[in-house]
């Protein structure tokens, strides 16, 4: 059973008018305070920014890393490291690889050896991108440890991974999928059910 809490279950969700069975969760304002609450907590957990690297996985996790990270420099004066990675190559759906992985679209300006590795993701379900990402960083180096964060905890975890730094709980059906836009002035999470396409008779 999944954990909830009790600020969450009482939740409002309001029906998005352009698209029938869309539900808004949360908004631009509500989001933003998230995020500096996250920032805030990141900051006190680690004691400042010092080694902080902070990389997000693609594609969600990127814009929230961003955010994070121009969080976390507003309050600390100062800037922090970001990245990206990319984990397709390192999926478990994927057909055994007969040949190392080339990462076309990850972006590591700085090693992640001794760093504090922020891992940061937009949705956190079944947690197989996570152990994908976390894979592809052992690869990569030997961070002095790995944190991650998550604006959204679903549930349903598949896997033993629970994040440090959640931005909302949100207790969904695996028959919904949660929808999460950060792009400027249209900042919104959403619940729609999933449309499941039936076998041909």
């Amino acid at each position: 059973m999944n954990s909830i809490d009790p600020s969450d279950a009482s939740l409002p969700l309001r029906p998005d008018s352009s698209s029938p069975g869309r539900k808004i969760l949360l908004e631009s304002d509500q989001i933003e305070r998230m995020i500096r609450r996250m920032a805030h907590e990141i900051l006190e957990r680690n004691q400042g920014s010092c080694d902080l690297y902070l990389v997000g996985i693609l594609q969600g996790g990127g814009v929230l890393a961003k955010r994070l990270a121009e969080r976390i420099q507003a309050i600390e004066g100062k800037p922090v490291s970001l990245g990206t990675v990319d984990i397709t190559l390192y999926r478990d759906d994927l057909s055994t690889r007969a040949s190392p992985p080339f990462l076309k679209e990850s972006l590591l300006p700085e090693s992640v050896d001794h760093k504090k590795i922020i891992l940061v993701d937009d949705v956190l379900y079944t947690g197989r991108s996570v152990r994908c990402a976390l894979d592809l960083l052992m690869d990569l180096g030997r961070p002095t440890l790995v944190q991650l964060a998550v604006l959204i905890d679903r549930g349903h975890r598949e896997l033993p991974i629970r994040a440090d730094f959640v931005g909302k709980n949100i207790p969904t059906g695996r028959d919904e999928v949660v929808e999460v836009s950060l792009e400027p002035q249209k900042e919104t999470v959403a619940l729609l059910r999933r449309t499941i396409e039936k076998d041909p008779a």
